[in-house]
């Protein structure tokens, strides 16, 4: 028996949101230049130290904020 048959809307919902936060945690590759939300610039310094990072601190602390109240 598959176990994609048993799968929920609710079950593939949590498996995006725990991707979408294990990416904010890890990421690696080039970093962006400005903020993907704000469009603000990102620190150099911030850019070296989170490789692949797409957001300032500013809206990353929002955006894990949002992710454990279950909006993002």
């Amino acid at each position: 028996m598959d176990v994609a048959e048993h799968a929920t809307d609710d079950d593939t919902n949590e498996a995006i949101l725990r991707a979408h936060t294990s990416g904010l945690q890890r990421r690696s590759g080039r970093s962006a230049y400005r903020c993907e939300e704000c469009g603000d610039a990102i620190p150099e310094d911030r850019r070296q130290a989170e490789p692949g990072t797409e957001h300032c601190l500013d809206c990353l602390d929002a955006l894990e904020h949002l992710a454990t109240r279950g909006f993002r």
